[in-house]
């Protein structure tokens, strides 16, 4: 009861000063700094947008010149403002807005966590007894070597298969071969990828999975809440572990532990370019593959029309909705549900409102779902599954198996679970603040 009272007064204290700082924000700018203050700052959110389309969408100068418009219009209002003298109602603007947000943060801090944050159930297993795991030496620029997971995973009692990156193997038969040889465990240390073919195995077979944290990105790691940066704490699965179970997702009965990914990045990946150089390849591959209406995906989502998309991420469980796109965390792998986000950007203004709103502007859809969708005019479609480029026939189905999967993690790991974002704590606080007439809006914010 004490926890609640301390929650509604620190939600009343940060909605009072939010809306404080907003109230002189405009009081500051209409009356002391006059509309052209809001003209400059309009003007620059629209310049940054048009700056960022064309360094997307174009090449050669025009790209250039986007880059330099959409880096220098935030530095001419910042400049205006400091010649206007806004500088300084700024910092108290600023100082009542960070203290809401704490305050705010705070007070639903204080609260428990709802359903889809909370942390995943687990159960106590025996270690097992003949665990086999596959490694590629390749994964995250030579981790398996950097780290001696070989000689370490052998020193407690596991055999170890060693892919070789220059050859063209199976590893999804390499583990269905492993299990038929009586191991009772199968593990990787390698990308999303090769986890996503070996996780497909042990979950048909019904034997514990084991990840270790040896690739580039290691999102499934993380939404494990194993270390990322010490993929040798894994091993203390083996001997001191615990037993989670979670979703598979499957995209034309092809499994994926993150994401399969349709549109423009799967188009990007496709590159043989792509593995070398990342970044340079999107962006000299983007002006070419940003689709038209004519080649537009057609995407249901549980027999729900979704507007047509450039670019389409379907996830084993949904990300974090958080107020930027690419929150990069799944509180839950249990759910049972496909996460959805498609994006699509026709241009200068639909950047520009990306920027201001991220997720919740107009130009991104996200809803979740049992099952999705994809056709096109085309008979295949570029997929990229876990980051990995592939082809698929039209039409492509994605569906959840829930609970597919039982993982082994080490019973003493970090396990960060992510809190609710910002603006489901906003209106969480909102909520509190109002008492009993914002119980629809708590409830929202919990949702």
């Amino acid at each position: 009861m004490a926890a609640d009272r301390r929650s509604r007064t620190l939600a009343q204290i940060g909605v009072a000063c939010l809306i404080a700082a907003m109230a002189t924000l405009i009081v500051t700018i209409i009356y002391f700094h006059g509309l052209a203050m809001i003209l400059a700052a309009l003007s620059t959110v629209l310049l940054t947008g048009a700056g960022a389309w064309w360094f997307i969408a174009h090449r050669g100068v025009l790209r250039w010149l986007g880059a330099a418009l959409a880096a220098c219009a935030p530095v001419a209002l910042v400049a205006l403002s400091a010649v206007a003298g806004f500088w300084l109602d700024g910092l108290g603007i600023a100082a009542l807005g960070v203290t809401g947000l704490i305050c705010a943060r705070a007070a639903v801090r204080g609260l428990d966590q709802p359903p889809e944050y909370a942390r995943p159930r687990y159960r106590r297993t025996a270690a097992p007894r003949r665990p086999l795991l596959i490694m590629n030496p390749a994964s995250g620029d030579g981790k398996v070597g950097e780290f001696g997971l070989v000689e370490k995973a052998e020193a407690l009692g596991a055999r170890v298969l060693l892919l070789d990156p220059s050859a063209d193997q199976d590893v999804a038969a390499m583990a269905r071969d492993a299990v038929a040889d009586g191991a009772d465990l199968l593990g990787v240390a390698g990308g999303d990828g090769t986890q996503a073919l070996v996780a497909a195995v042990a979950a048909d077979h019904d034997v514990p999975f084991m990840v270790l944290s040896a690739g580039t990105r290691n999102h499934f790691a993380m939404d494990l809440g194993l270390d990322r940066d010490d993929p040798v704490a894994g091993l203390d699965a083996l001997h001191d572990g615990v037993e989670l179970r979670v979703d598979l997702g499957t995209v034309a009965g092809r499994p994926f532990v993150n994401t399969a990914s349709f549109g423009a990045y799967a188009e990007v990946v496709q590159n043989p370019r792509y593995r070398d150089s990342k970044a340079g390849t999107a962006l000299d591959s983007l002006p070419d593959v940003l689709p038209s209406d004519d080649a537009a995906l057609t995407v249901d989502a549980d027999a729900e029309r979704l507007p047509p998309p450039q670019l389409l991420l379907v996830s084993n469980n949904p990300y974090l909705e958080s107020g930027t796109l690419g929150g990069g965390r799944r509180p839950r792998l249990d759910r049972g549900l496909l996460g959805v986000v498609s994006v699509r950007v026709d241009g200068a203004l639909s950047v520009a409102q990306m920027a201001l709103l991220g997720a919740g502007s107009s130009a991104v859809t996200m809803r979740t779902a049992r099952e999705v969708r994809i056709d096109a005019a085309e008979a295949k479609v570029p997929v990229a599954i876990d980051g990995e480029a592939t082809s698929l026939e039209t039409p492509i189905i994605c569906t959840i198996r829930p609970a597919a999967l039982r993982v082994r993690v080490p019973r003493r790991r970090p396990d960060s679970s992510p809190h609710r974002p910002w603006r489901t704590e906003w209106r969480t606080a909102l909520g509190l603040a109002l008492g009993r007439f914002g119980t629809r809006l708590h409830r929202g914010g919990d949702r």
